[in-house]
């Protein structure tokens, strides 16, 4: 299942180009990939493309590594399996991210943002509201929930038939410095430039965070990876070619609301919101 934004503007609907097409169509790949290798000239054009994003004064901070090796991504897939199990079992997932879940039709609609959990395991329906719970937590764990979130997240990565890690050049990567801020603008730009190609590849892709949550899991990424001192590792993401007939996953989400203008755009000033 793919997190699809909303649906386009009124204004954009019959008169938009490629390019608006790619923006309002971006969505996030929650399912399996095709086993199907990406192709040399397709993995290029994604980097290509990331390449074309702005930076200050034309810096360029990024670096990309495109990664193919089997072992490599088996073992990148075992620490993100791992990872996203330590998470749900200590309740660091659920008590970090708690603010985004949204569980039913009405609170989405009115939220306009997070992430609704619509598939569920017969089981599991029952306790979506003691989810943040140690009573819900303690069920969660009687039924296995961690441990199957974490085989399910281990196998996605790992019948990946691509990865590609981030990294940010420290000479333009200064935390605590504006250069922190413009390296990591242009590479969010950078990236977004990779996620609107993908729909034009029939691709898609999605964020491996979980070993990000984890210190040591992310430091033996950073190792795997031969990460110089002069290079920071900044995210991992998988990626590969859409199946004709996605199944959903067992337990999964979406994402396809937008806010309205009124809840996020101002006129003049911050106190005066915009119409519709």
């Amino acid at each position: 299942m793919s997190e699809l934004v909303s649906p386009d503007p009124p204004e954009i609907q019959g008169k938009r180009g490629a390019l608006l097409r790619a923006i309002f169509a971006r969505k996030t790949t929650n399912g399996p990939f095709k086993a199907d290798a990406v192709s040399r000239e397709h993995q290029h054009l994604l980097v290509r493309a990331a390449g074309a994003a702005p930076s200050h004064f034309n810096s360029q901070p990024w670096r990309f590594v495109l990664i193919e090796e089997r072992a490599k991504i088996e073992r990148i897939a075992h620490l993100a399996g791992r990872s996203m199990q330590q998470l749900i079992e200590r309740g660091v997932f659920f008590e970090r991210y708690r603010q985004y879940f949204r569980f039913s039709e009405a609170e989405m609609e009115a939220r306009r943002d997070g992430i609704f959990i619509d598939q569920l395991p017969g089981p599991l329906r029952p306790f979506t509201r003691q989810v943040f719970s140690d009573a819900g937590l303690s069920v969660m764990r009687g039924l296995g929930v961690p441990a199957r979130l974490g085989r399910d997240n281990q196998k996605l990565v790992a019948t990946s038939p691509l990865l590609l890690a981030v990294l940010l050049d420290k000479n333009e990567y200064r935390p605590g410095q504006l250069s922190a801020f413009y390296s990591q603008f242009g590479l969010g730009a950078a990236m977004e430039n990779i996620w609107l190609t993908v729909g034009e590849l029939g691709m898609g892709i999605q964020f491996v965070s979980t070993p990000m949550e984890i210190p040591e899991a992310w430091a033996e990424i950073a190792a795997l990876l031969k990460v110089p001192p002069e290079l920071e590792l900044m995210a991992v993401y998988r990626l590969g070619y859409l199946p004709d007939d996605a199944l959903r996953p067992s337990i999964d989400w979406s994402s396809r609301h937008r806010k309205r203008l009124s809840q996020f755009v101002f006129r003049e000033d911050c106190s005066v919101p915009e119409a519709e």
